[in-house]
């Protein structure tokens, strides 16, 4: 299979699950709507001004995985906060092992990283390193960065990087990733390629 087929399989894979959570999404908003409008005539009726109900927030969305530290001998993991200059960028980034083996596709979409682990290969949650590595030295260390960062207001809240696992019970369908400098984005490349090939081959030899 070229690797042109491959860029198209994934993508439009990734345009199902995009319709689906839009079709989700779509549903919820109404039936969020209708309760907000239900609420905020209850408020005007109390002799509340719109202005003084409407409220604003935002925050970082993260899906924790908790689960038992395996041993692994990952690459050294740098976490500093580079420049904010965006390069250009492939729309699409294939990652595979050193046999040509597929393993991910990063996709850009805007400002929004996301990588879909290649689906014949049925990659888990369970499965060494993923998580006591990169989620917990990779992701996790550079939410950390920018929260504090944030904190000592060097960082907006909207600027801080984030991260999100879908998951399909213990599968890995979808990991989403937002505001990446340059210099992070080398290292995720290189920290989800090694991740993915190291639980490659563990399920290889199972």
């Amino acid at each position: 299979m070229s690797q042109d087929t491959e860029k198209m399989k994934s993508l439009i894979a990734f345009k199902k699950r995009m319709e689906d959570q839009l079709e989700r999404l779509s549903i919820e908003t109404k039936e969020v709507q209708a309760a907000l409008d239900t609420v905020n005539g209850i408020l005007l009726d109390k002799g509340f001004k719109r202005l003084d109900i409407k409220e604003v927030s935002e925050a970082p969305v993260l899906k924790e995985v908790i689960l038992p530290k395996q041993e692994s001998e990952p690459p050294k993991v740098v976490v500093q906060r580079g420049s904010t200059q965006q390069i250009e960028r492939e729309s699409v980034i294939p990652l595979k092992t050193m046999a040509d083996e597929p393993l991910a596709l990063i996709y850009f979409d805007k400002q929004v990283i996301h990588v879909l682990p290649d689906e014949s290969k049925n990659f888990s949650v369970n499965t060494a390193p993923f998580t006591n590595f990169l989620v917990e030295k990779v992701f996790s260390k550079m939410q950390e960065k920018d929260a504090e960062l944030v904190k000592s207001k060097q960082l907006t809240t909207d600027k801080m990087f984030t991260f999100n696992v879908v998951r399909e019970g213990d599968l890995i369908r979808e990991i989403v990733i937002k505001n990446v400098d340059d210099e992070r984005l080398k290292e995720l490349k290189s920290s989800i390629r090694w991740t993915f090939e190291k639980m490659y081959e563990k399920m290889k030899s199972a």
